[in-house]
């Protein structure tokens, strides 16, 4: 009987901590509250697309050659901060701009959440912007929207940079995916998940090889605020229910632009395998891997990121160079 007193106890506990949280959390994350904390804040701007408030991050003259920078799952432009204001150094016009769920832009309810839909919502702010035509950078589930501007909207597009870019629903299959997309479990268990700071610092820790030691306190609070807003987990969990980036694999042959493929040849988010198939599936790729590198370059190596990069817009990568391995 007391055995099945505690364990009543402890269930009761246990809902009631599930509920409090529920009901405690923010509905959305506040822009003037968390400035401070926002890498880059002084070039945030927002825009209106579609009635959803959008924000980005602009730096560089207003002349140079733009730059997408379309960051990914459950991220913000806090992914670009490293190599941020490096492009603008070397001339271009920079854009990153929070996709609608995540950062500080709206998270409407009515949105569809899927990488079609996110991929148009960015092919409507480069023409809010004034814009014809851009280079696309995209990492991860980013990389999978900037693919999709590619095959949607290939006139948008001067150039490509697919950096671990998901190709397909692979991901879904993960623990934390399965359970963000399970019925009821998913709304149940996202704001315990998704708001413990702890949990997020160690599963940022994963995604990087030997080089955890880029990540502090102000960068894990920075991307914390977002994701512990009711809004936001509501958002991941409409992408997890919606992902459909196996369109990514089949169509890759489609893709034209001259499209360059960055990887970490120890990615265990996106193995570099995935990158191989779009170098065999996409006639005007080059493939150049990051060694000793997890799934964010960018993060990992910005200097050595930013130079391949703008080699790549000027042409001094080569088709001949299409493998070249990056010591680093």
């Amino acid at each position: 009987m007391k055995k099945r007193y505690l364990i009543g106890a402890l269930s009761g506990i246990a809902t009631a901590a599930v509920v409090t949280k529920l009901l405690t959390r923010p509905r959305d994350v506040d822009w003037e509250k968390n400035r401070g904390i926002v890498f880059h804040a002084g070039h945030s701007r927002f825009a209106e697309v579609d009635a959803a408030r959008v924000h980005y991050q602009e730096a560089g003259l207003s002349s140079g050659p733009p730059i997408i920078l379309i960051h990914g799952f459950a991220s913000s432009t806090l992914v670009w901060s490293k190599v941020f204001l490096e492009f603008a150094a070397k001339g271009f016009r920079v854009i990153a701009p929070d996709l609608l769920g995540y950062g500080y832009s709206a998270k409407p309810r009515d949105f569809d959440y899927t990488i079609t839909a996110q991929a148009r919502m960015v092919d409507r702010l480069i023409d809010k912007l004034g814009l014809e035509q851009a280079i696309i950078v995209g990492s991860s589930y980013g990389g999978a929207v900037a693919a999709t501007i590619a095959l949607d909207y290939p006139k948008r597009v001067e150039k490509l940079v697919l950096v671990g870019a998901v190709t397909n629903n692979v991901p879904t299959r993960y623990l934390l995916m399965r359970l963000f997309g399970s019925p009821l479990i998913g709304e149940i268990l996202s704001p315990l998940l998704l708001g413990s700071r702890l949990l997020l610092k160690r599963r940022m820790k994963q995604v990087y090889d030997r080089h955890s030691w880029v990540l502090d306190d102000h960068r894990v609070e920075a991307r914390h605020q977002p994701l512990r807003t009711a809004a936001a987990q509501r958002a991941i969990i409409r992408t997890v229910r919606r992902w459909d980036a196996d369109r990514i694999h089949r169509e890759a042959h489609l893709i034209t632009q001259p499209t360059l493929l960055l990887w970490g040849d120890n990615d265990l988010e996106v193995p570099l395998r995935n990158g191989e198939q779009l170098h065999d599936a996409i006639r005007n790729a080059r493939l150049i891997v990051f060694r000793g590198c997890g799934h964010l370059p960018h993060e990992e190596f910005p200097q050595a990121f930013t130079k391949v990069v703008a080699d790549f817009y000027s042409h001094e990568i080569s088709a001949e160079d299409s493998r070249v391995p990056l010591e680093s």
